[in-house]
C-alpha cells in the first residue's frame, strides 16, 4: 500500500507569519493537531502542533497570542511522498517519533498528510503495535524550538 492510497489530501497550511491564534483556530475548525507551515510556493518549512504551542510556549510562560507560527514550529520538517510505501512512511514516524507526516509531490509542494491513525486503520496488527510503541516513547524534543 502507498501513502497516496490513505493520505488526506488538500491539507490546511499556514505561513510563518500566521498568528498562533489563527493556527489554533484552524486546528479547531479542521479537527487536527498539526498545521504545516509553508512558504509562498507551498513547500513546507516546518509544522506547528498543539503540543508545540503548549510545551514550547505556554509551559515557559510565553503568551501564544503574541506570537506567530515561526516562533514555535518544528523544523526541519520530515516529509513523505505519495508513492512511498506505508511501511516506509511508518518507519519515518518511528525513527523521528512523530505522529503525522506532510506529503510532498515531486516538486516539494505539500499535497497531503498521513497520520499515525492512517497506519492504525490500514496496517497489520504487528506493524501497528511497532509504530505506536516507537512513536510513543518519551522524548525531550517537544520542549525545544526546532526539535522534532
Amino acid at each position: 500500500m502507498r501513502v497516496k492510497d490513505i493520505m488526506s489530501g488538500d491539507p490546511i497550511c499556514c505561513a510563518p507569519a500566521t498568528s498562533l491564534r489563527e493556527v489554533a483556530e484552524k486546528m479547531v475548525a479542521y479537527d487536527c493537531g498539526e498545521i504545516p507551515v509553508c512558504d509562498d510556493a507551498g513547500k513546507p518549512l516546518g509544522v506547528v502542533t498543539d503540543r508545540d504551542i503548549v510545551c514550547r510556549l505556554v509551559a515557559k510562560g510565553q503568551n501564544p497570542l503574541e506570537l506567530n507560527a515561526e516562533d514555535c514550529m518544528s523544523a526541519p520538517v520530515v516529509t513523505t511522498s505519495p508513492d512511498m510505501s506505508l511501511d516506509d512512511s511508518a518507519r519515518l514516524m518511528e525513527q523521528y517519533q512523530i505522529r503525522r507526516l506532510p506529503v510532498v509531490d515531486g516538486g516539494g509542494v505539500i499535497c497531503g498528510m498521513v497520520a499515525q491513525a492512517d497506519v492504525v486503520r490500514h496496517g497489520t496488527r504487528d506493524h501497528i503495535c511497532e509504530v505506536m510503541e516507537h512513536v510513543s516513547e518519551p522524548n525531550t524534543f517537544a520542549s525545544g524550538v526546532g526539535g522534532r
